[in-house]
């Protein structure tokens, strides 16, 4: 067991002037228990906290830092910036920069307007939607998270395609009231709601390989149909790439399925850890936005300086060296050696994995949407978390969250990862096994 005294004493502290002690509710150890480690730097693949444990990050702050963190180039570019101011609420050539290289690399965008995080990107990617098309109606699937946007933050009504209820407090049942939700990867229920529907829907907005209910791949007929049926009836296809744009491959989850939507979604990695988000997509969508159209969208701080220097250094070092075959190969190993670890415990689990993203799922069956997700054993979960952590590797504190390989992270990296997971297994094991 690795003693945190300093981070129990300053997750008390941050109680008593933060709600729940966090700035975003993931980071609270809530579906796991216990008290987060709060850090205080890091530096490749790796994590230090303020009591001095030192952790192999597998969260890399939920996907940015692909070039694992305080990456030279990047580092460099900030400094740089820093030294000629933090914001002018004035274009900068950075901005065009970074939409230059967002273009020329990402297959379906021909125009971008960046902002400051991807909750702010998918909101002003349904309000353009709505305003071209003239339609209400949003289509989101039962277990992507899309950012904390009211019209999003719905669950499933009496059937699966019947309009969505608030799943928070503070979101008006009338917001709610034209998203519809289905169920993931299940293409026959997407063509039901467009016959029903179809001359009402706006647009689907979804994650071609879904982050949120842990790593849960788009499959390629699910996601032509979104394709087809969409370009069929006048609606929008939204892909929200703020988790896998620029991670999966540098065109991100569209350029592997080959697949272009109307309208993309980023975030993440375009920031090199840094706030920001950008939507964008044809031309003649995009020049619906105000000042060349009439749907309203504005911000201060977007395309702020510090922000697209640290984008503009992350991408063009992923364009230069190219990573993502290492990363699969990395992640390929790691998801094998996991999953015979699990075996060797007697442990039932499914790993579902696509590139650099991977989830570890307490679950004899195969995940291909919520409902598979959520019967998982979240208590086996729990305890399998917290036996890598006391072995140096840092997870997502979630049954249901992405885990992250990075550029940084080595074959040793891989291997200690393994053999902690021998040791989380053995624990659920002694404990019970799973319920």
């Amino acid at each position: 067991m690795r003693d945190r005294p300093k981070s129990l004493a300053a997750f008390e502290r941050a109680k008593r002037w933060i709600p729940g002690g966090v700035n975003s509710p993931a980071r609270a150890f809530g579906a796991v228990g216990g008290t987060p480690p709060f850090i205080a730097r890091g530096e490749g693949a790796y994590l230090w906290d303020i009591d001095g444990n030192c952790y192999i990050d597998y969260v890399g702050s939920w996907g940015p830092m692909i070039l694992g963190h305080c990456h030279p180039r990047v580092v460099a570019a900030l400094r740089e910036a820093l030294e000629k101011g933090t914001s002018f609420g004035a274009p900068t050539e950075a901005e065009t920069r970074l939409a230059e290289l967002i273009v020329e690399t990402v297959p379906s965008v021909e125009k971008v307007r960046l902002v400051n995080s991807g909750t702010e990107a998918v909101m002003s990617a349904l309000r353009l939607a709505r305003g071209y098309t003239g339609r209400s109606k949003i289509v989101k699937f039962a277990g992507c998270y899309h950012g904390h946007v009211d019209s999003l933050l719905v669950a499933a009504g009496s059937s699966a395609a019947t309009l969505g209820v608030p799943s928070s407090p503070g979101v008006p049942p009338a917001v709610a009231q034209d998203t519809l939700v289905l169920r993931y990867n299940d293409a026959d229920e997407v063509r039901e709601a467009f016959g029903r529907l179809g001359e009402q829907i706006a647009a689907v907005i979804v994650e071609p390989v879904a982050g949120n209910m842990g790593c849960v791949p788009g499959r390629q007929e699910f996601l032509q149909t979104l394709r087809d049926l969409t370009a069929q009836y006048g609606a929008l296809l939204i892909f929200d790439e703020v988790m896998s744009g620029f991670r999966l491959a540098l065109g991100g989850a569209q350029a592997l399925y080959g697949i272009t939507p109307d309208l993309t979604t980023l975030g993440k990695i375009i920031g090199g850890g840094l706030p920001v988000g950008a939507y964008g997509g044809r031309a003649e969508i995009m020049d619906h936005i105000l000042p060349a159209g009439k749907v309203f969208q504005a911000g201060t701080l977007s395309g702020n300086p510090l922000a697209t220097a640290a984008g503009i250094a992350t991408l063009e070092v992923l364009r230069e060296t190219d990573p993502f075959s290492t990363l699969e190969r990395m992640s390929r190993r790691l998801a094998a050696g996991v999953r015979a670890a699990a075996e060797e415990a007697g442990v039932p689990c499914y790993i579902g994995r696509r590139g650099s993203m991977m989830t570890i799922f307490f679950t004899p069956h195969p995940v291909a949407n919520w409902d598979s997700a959520a019967a998982c054993d979240t208590a086996a979960f729990a305890r399998f978390f917290h036996t890598m952590l006391d072995y140096g590797v840092y997870l997502p504190c979630s049954q249901f969250e992405a885990m992250f390989l990075s550029a940084a992270h080595s074959d040793e990296d891989i291997d200690a990862a393994i053999a902690a997971a021998r040791e989380g297994f053995a624990e659920v094991q002694a404990a019970g096994g799973m319920s």
